[in-house]
């Protein structure tokens, strides 16, 4: 298999995990959001997909580095790689959790997680292969503003969660 084939894979697949966790949130769940009361800082829905497509992007192309430098799944990239893992299932938990379910206390929980696992790659891939370390930064920025976003909106509507 190329290597082209071999990145698109890496991008593709967190794009599929994103999408499909996006398939929570249908019009009714989209309604119950525009009710919140959100901070002023929060970006308009229309940003929300085009950054997260670039979000996966940089993240999927960051894990072909590590994988490529790091002797695959067998070599000394097998623990970043794991982490990675684990820093996606959080990234696709978060949806089903704060739009299907509306556990908005549970998704500040899932969010900080993410935000904290987001660090541990980028500390674990840094050894690897620094570029793929920072392609990683954007990804905290946006997620130290979601995050903010989502505490804000969970103490702003204790009325309208059902936790």
């Amino acid at each position: 298999m190329s290597d082209y084939m071999k990145i698109a894979g890496a991008i593709f697949l967190p794009n599929l995990g994103g999408f499909a966790s996006s398939m929570a949130q249908g019009p009714e769940k989209m309604a119950w959001y525009d009710t919140l009361k959100k901070p002023w800082w929060t970006p308009p829905k229309k940003a929300f997909a085009p950054v997260w497509t670039s979000l996966y992007a940089a993240m999927g192309y960051s894990s072909y580095l590590v994988w490529k430098d790091g002797g695959g799944f067998e070599g000394d990239a097998m623990v970043p790689l794991a982490t990675y893992g684990a820093s996606l299932a959080l990234n696709w938990a978060w949806t089903p959790v704060f739009f299907g379910l509306h556990k908005m206390g549970l998704s500040v929980t899932i969010i900080l997680a993410y935000s904290g696992m987001t660090c541990v790659n980028m500390a674990l891939f840094y050894p690897i292969n620094r570029t793929a370390s920072m392609l990683l930064l954007p990804l905290l920025g946006w997620l130290s503003l979601a995050s903010s976003i989502n505490i804000y909106t969970w103490l702003n509507n204790r009325e309208t969660k059902k936790e």
